[in-house]
């Protein structure tokens, strides 16, 4: 199996010299960013302002834009062209801050050539957007101080990371406690077999590299973040007959996911939790995850561990919430994480009641 060494060379190589813009990838990662999630105005409107040269070059598989980032440190890893960072820039406003990191040096050097354009295009005295050079298995290595930033964010980068565990532990390590990592990647259907790990334009084109999606739950956990949280999910079609070949029976999806840095010491129970309605954009309705719709006014039980995500994050202010005297299942069986398996709900996508029910049948898995 190739090293880590020579899997980032050739991954840096594949998008900064062999790739000139999103419609050179072979498969469809890129045009399912919208397709599965309803978009906010706010979100539609900034990335609207940012500069096609930017846009031209976007390689990502999701729209990883959470709610709520007026004022957020936001650090974006493997930010590329600077896309999502420059929309990032809007969202969290001039008194927030966003760090884009990539590995390839010819991406950053272009996306540093937009700050000032984005700056006066938002109106800003000064930029609030910081692009830096480095890996995201060593963020310290690039500055990125322990405890100091709000949110992470990720579009269809940890794919092309050899070391994935690394990665979540060096984002747990940088985040705050109650903050959030908010990440789009691309899942298989099954363990990669070693032999794809050999070619170098499926390292590319993410297909190497991807996850199991069940393993993702037990890296999640194994660095200390919360049980991942399924927002959204597509279907990803490899365009290439070659490649679609060698990845035989495994297919592919586009998953996005919410993972929170929860206090060391606490108590799980489950509680009433109540949404005020106050989130900028969703005054009637907050849809958290895939599972999770709360209604403004209306009062939802939730498990432990959602009641102390909502305690302890940044929507803490946006909720009522009342601990109830029910102890929490230890069980973790695989039928238990079922509802979080992207495939199902790029299934599922378009049924009205995608984004509100909870399935705990593994049947489709």
């Amino acid at each position: 199996m190739a090293s880590g060494d020579d899997v980032r060379g050739n991954v840096k190589k594949y998008y900064g010299s062999r790739l000139e813009s999103s419609g050179d990838l072979q498969t469809s990662a890129t045009g399912c960013s919208l397709s599965s999630v309803r978009v906010p105005k706010p979100v539609i409107d900034a990335l609207s302002l940012v500069h096609p040269e930017v846009n031209k070059r976007f390689f990502g598989c999701g729209l990883p834009f959470p709610a709520k980032l007026e004022g957020c440190r936001v650090l974006d890893l493997g930010s590329g062209s600077g896309r999502d960072c420059y929309a990032f820039s809007k969202l969290v406003g001039e008194n927030g801050h966003v760090t884009g990191l990539d590995m390839t040096e010819e991406l950053v050097n272009a996306s540093r050539q937009y700050i000032d354009y984005h700056q006066k295009k938002f109106g800003y005295e000064k930029p609030n957007v910081t692009f830096v050079h480095g890996y995201m298995e060593k963020l310290s290595d690039a500055g990125i101080q322990s405890d100091s930033m709000d949110v992470l964010l990720s579009n269809c980068v940890i794919c092309l990371c050899p070391d994935k565990r690394a990665v979540l532990q060096q984002a747990y390590n940088v985040l705050k406690e109650g903050g959030e990592m908010y990440f789009s990647d691309m899942y298989a259907s099954a363990v990669i077999p070693d032999h794809m790990k050999q070619d170098e334009v499926l390292w590319g084109e993410g297909m190497s590299g991807s996850l199991f999606w069940q393993d993702l739950i037990s890296l999640a956990h194994s660095v200390g973040f919360s049980t991942p949280r399924l927002f959204s999910a597509s279907h990803i079609v490899v365009y290439n007959s070659e490649l679609k070949a060698k990845a035989g029976d495994i297919s592919y999806a586009s998953g996005t996911y919410r993972l929170f840095k929860l206090p060391k010491t606490t108590v799980m129970s489950r509680a009433l939790v109540t949404y005020k309605g106050t989130v900028p954009s969703f005054p009637d309705q907050l849809d958290f995850d895939s599972t999770h719709c709360f209604k403004k006014d209306v009062a939802v039980e939730v498990d432990g561990e959602m009641a102390v995500i909502l305690q302890s994050s940044r929507f803490f202010p946006d909720f009522e919430i009342q601990t109830l005297d029910k102890p929490e299942s230890s069980s973790e069986s695989t039928s238990q994480y079922c509802h979080l398996n992207p495939f199902v709900l790029a299934d599922k996508r378009g049924s009205s009641v995608t984004q509100c029910s909870k399935t705990r049948k593994c049947s489709d898995t």
